[in-house]
């Protein structure tokens, strides 16, 4: 009952209880930049050691602004966050992340986008790679590559949340802010692992996947991939809204099987496996940043009916949790995606942080 009082006082105050945000109102911001950094001699949590691990990223605005760190989802990249749904909301002049006065650093995680993965050439034999590690390389970038030792903000959705717990225990004093989204401050357990763990075996067990050493790409890529999306994605409303009629669902189907397969199934396994053991329970009381949680209330993978974010959330001496009401405009975990439905509560959110100095 407190837990649900404290959502509501956190809802009016952020002016989120309606259903429906304003429009859209996507802004121009500076071009974004891409690099790659090389850190030597990684090594991973399993004592595994890379002697380079490349490190894609972009960035937006000046290395003389206040530095944000900004973390994809599972299978993303930094760039795929420069949309107008997401970085059109968000850094544009006057907006929350404002790139004049800020340096937005988009990272590509271990084994996404242009960063090292298994498809450069170690295919199954890459180093079984976990969130801490990605962590870890992130921190490695941002401290050696880019001489960062201060953030103003990590904001991350999805897996990209998930990575912003772990950045919130493993480098307490490093950040001003966290805003994790999408995302649970709990083991990865219960339905969300029971799919993903189905999802990583329907590929390994087909035939054609040859113990990661196939030819061509396994046929069960596609069909896999685009099951875990319509069963953990999209929002329970909008695909009723969607699929109201036979026909209607047939059509969405049809359109999420149009989309390009993932490029390689080693890739695809090894990115939906290095959940499996995530867990910040133990380590929450690491945490000094304050922290805004935002989830969704139709969120397939983080049901908050569970009441484990609220309860993870109650252990944390300063942090909010911010729950989107569900609607035919929701996207179930694709919601957090779209930042008109947040920005202004991040916006609010950080002018109550106070800046606090790197250290020493």
């Amino acid at each position: 009952m407190q837990a649900g009082k404290a959502f509501l006082r956190a809802a009016l105050a952020f002016g989120l209880l309606s259903a429906t945000p304003p429009a859209p109102r996507a802004a121009e911001y500076p071009a974004p930049r891409e690099a790659d950094w090389i850190a030597r001699d990684f090594r991973f949590h399993d004592g595994t050691v890379l002697p380079e691990l490349r490190l894609h990223y972009a960035t937006v605005g000046e290395p003389t602004g206040e530095p944000v760190l900004v973390l994809h989802g599972t299978g993303g990249s930094g760039t795929g966050l420069l949309s107008p749904a997401f970085a059109g909301e968000l850094f544009g002049p006057g907006q929350p992340l404002d790139a004049t006065r800020h340096f937005v650093i988009l990272p590509d995680a271990i084994g996404t986008g242009g960063s090292s993965r298994p498809s450069d050439g170690l295919r199954a034999g890459f180093p079984r790679y976990d969130y801490e590690d990605m962590v870890r390389a992130q921190h490695r970038l941002l401290t050696e590559g880019l001489g960062v030792r201060h953030l103003r903000l990590v904001l991350g959705n999805s897996m990209g949340g998930m990575e912003a717990w772990v950045w919130g225990y493993t480098f307490p004093d490093f950040m001003d802010a966290l805003v994790p989204m999408a995302s649970q401050p709990t083991p990865m357990a219960g339905r969300n692992w029971m799919l993903r763990r189905l999802l990583v075996e329907t590929i390994r067990n087909d035939p054609a996947y040859a113990n990661g050493n196939y030819a061509a790409q396994p046929p069960s890529l596609r069909w896999a991939s685009t099951f875990f999306d319509v069963a953990t994605n999209g929002g329970t409303l909008n695909l009723s809204a969607r699929g109201a009629t036979r026909e209607g669902a047939d059509r969405y189907v049809e359109e999420r099987l149009a989309l390009p397969a993932p490029r390689d199934a080693n890739d695809f396994i090894f990115q939906w496996a290095a959940s499996a053991d995530y867990d910040p329970t133990p380590h929450l009381g690491r945490i000094r940043a304050p922290v805004l949680a935002i989830n969704s209330a139709d969120d397939e993978r983080n049901p908050p009916e569970t009441g484990a974010t609220e309860r993870a959330m109650a252990r944390l001496p300063n942090g909010r949790l911010l729950l989107i009401p569900a609607s035919t405009e929701t996207r179930g975990h694709g919601t957090t995606g779209q930042a008109r439905f947040w920005a202004a509560a991040l916006g609010e959110f950080l002018q109550s942080v106070p800046r606090r100095e790197a250290a020493r």
